[in-house]
């Protein structure tokens, strides 16, 4: 039966460990001294060697050789390569995260090594276990039997009780280096007569992201094929993306603005089968590799690409701009974030698309059409009959008379009465300032009821007047799920603005409710009145 690459290529001594170097240091200077500690905690990405290192590492204490240890010769090591050691006990910490499964461990310490010097726990995705199972391990953890050995391996350290992580000596695995996964596969490429271009090396090399494992399983998949020459546009087909060519083309049609000519030329890659997710992330280095050859003027050492794809790159980036690069970036990160998510990512990737040719994101369609519909009703918010002054007209002494007040509407130099009219025309010509206040009402609103975004994504915050605020929603059931929210949105909104104020929820196409008298323009006239020694009333 074949045996994947990962598993026949898997290290059986220290000295074949890959990229941790600082770790298999330690590790060999406690075995030479006999200090090992009782407790380890390996943390580190996946496919980084975390276990595999647990299981030299448990060799080497029970290693029948009297020199370098391990050796992984002699019977001890063989049979805990083979899996049937009796002192080695590997436990799967996310299928046996349980109390009783930590008790049985508990029972099973008390009894000495059958076979070997030390009886070893290597628990896998020690993360996943309970509250209860951490609790029940605590104190077996800190004071084993003195043979008893443990070895946490976790993806995951923030996730484990400090309790725990006080009590192991951890050590951390680093990703490994690109160029010694490439050292590593150009030499099983070597052993199985399979001649492979330095450029299939690193892309190989590059989507591993620094795990070995994920790096040989994609060699593997490459090697199946039975060929016996390797170049990159081979395993850009067997890794589900297209070629340095593909992501020019799209970045300058997107560039030009030509949506069409993008979406048609999408779809032509996808119909030859490549992975929609894949390419969302390759586009993404493409416009960081656009970015690095906008600063460094001979990039060929950091882009993981040939000379003359080098420079096509160097010469798309002349024309489009960094912060084109960027808003790029930005939307290609967040599409490859919903995709983890969405059944249908190909969807996701073509509105990336639109919305980065177009400038046009979902919050810049919002504000637009929030100012949209502010201009549309600009005219009949200042066809309202305005707050004019009346005033009596009252000779001099010299016989002569003063002018009259004028309507606020003109310009004025004596008093200028503001009402909420104004306000609310001022909010409609500007609802960007009212967007912060918005938004930071969310954010608090989230923290008691995540269902607040239903009402952040159908909302505009038009006005903020002296007692009231208005709301425009953009469908029948933002408007509904607001007014139900009522409360609590007021109720924030007092904290944020420090007044108490009313919500007023209009749908689109509804008119602002036009406002009579209140105590505030009472109050105005009856102060202009005592100034000016004059009957002022204020409509």
């Amino acid at each position: 039966m074949y045996t994947a690459l990962y598993r026949a290529r898997r290290p059986e001594i220290f000295s074949e460990i890959l990229g941790q170097e600082h770790i298999v240091k330690i590790l060999k200077h406690q075995i030479e001294t006999d200090t090992v500690s009782h407790a380890y905690l390996f943390c580190g990405t996946r496919g980084t060697g975390k276990t595999t290192t647990a299981r030299i590492l448990a060799k080497a204490v029970n290693c029948l050789s009297d020199n370098q240890r391990p050796c992984g010769h002699c019977a001890n090591c063989m049979a805990i390569k083979d899996g049937t050691f009796m002192d080695v006990i590997e436990i799967d910490a996310a299928s046996n995260n349980g109390v009783e499964n930590i008790r049985e461990l508990r029972e099973s310490v008390k009894y000495p090594p059958a076979v070997g010097r030390k009886k070893v726990y290597i628990i896998d995705e020690v993360h996943m276990l309970s509250t209860g199972a951490f609790n029940a391990l605590l104190k077996t953890l800190e004071e084993p039997p003195e043979n008893v050995m443990f070895i946490l391996a976790t993806t995951e350290p923030q996730k484990l009780p400090a309790t725990i992580l006080s009590r192991c000596m951890r050590l951390d695995f680093k990703r490994v280096p690109q160029n010694t996964i490439m050292e590593g596969m150009r030499e099983i490429c070597a052993d199985k007569g399979v001649e492979i271009t330095e450029g299939a090396l690193k892309l190989l090399a590059n989507c591993a992201d620094g795990s070995v494992r994920d790096g040989l399983s994609i060699l593997d998949q490459v090697l199946a094929s039975g060929e016996k020459k390797v170049d990159r546009d081979s395993v850009l087909e067997y890794v589900g993306t297209a070629g340095e060519d593909f992501f020019i083309e799209l970045t300058e049609l997107v560039s030009l603005k030509k949506v069409a000519d993008a979406l048609v030329l999408l779809d032509k890659v996808l119909a030859d089968g490549k992975d929609v997710k894949q390419l969302m992330k390759d586009w993404t280095a493409h416009y960081r590799n656009l970015m690095i050859t906008k600063f460094i003027k001979s990039p060929e050492d950091i882009l993981n690409m040939s000379t003359e794809n080098v420079r096509k790159v160097q010469e798309q980036s002349m024309h489009i701009s960094l912060e084109e690069i960027n808003d790029a970036i930005i939307r290609l990160s967040g599409t490859i974030n919903d995709a983890r998510w969405s059944t249908q990512p190909r969807i996701l990737l073509e509105l990336a698309i639109v919305s980065i040719a177009s400038g046009l994101d979902e919050e810049t369609a919002f504000i637009r059409n929030d100012r949209r519909y502010a201009a549309n009703h600009r005219g009949s918010v200042s066809a309202e009959k305005g707050p004019a002054v009346k005033t009596q007209e009252h000779p001099d002494i010299m016989g002569k008379t003063h002018g009259r007040i004028q309507n606020s509407h003109g310009p004025q130099e004596g008093l200028k009465p503001k009402t909420q009219n104004h306000a609310r025309e001022a909010a409609l010509e500007q609802p960007a300032e009212n967007e912060a206040l918005w938004h930071q009402v969310f954010e608090e609103g989230e923290d008691g009821a995540g269902s607040f975004n239903l009402i952040r994504n159908g909302t505009v915050l038009t006005e903020v007047g002296e007692k009231t605020f208005t709301v425009l929603a953009t469908s029948p059931f933002a408007k509904r799920y607001a007014e139900q929210k009522k409360e609590q949105i007021e109720g924030i909104m007092m904290r944020k603005v420090g007044r108490p104020l009313k919500m007023v929820c209009l749908s689109q196409g509804e008119k602002v409710p036009p406002e009579g008298k209140n105590e505030d323009t009472e109050d105005m006239a009856k102060k202009a009145s005592e100034i000016l020694g004059m009957d002022i009333e204020i409509e």
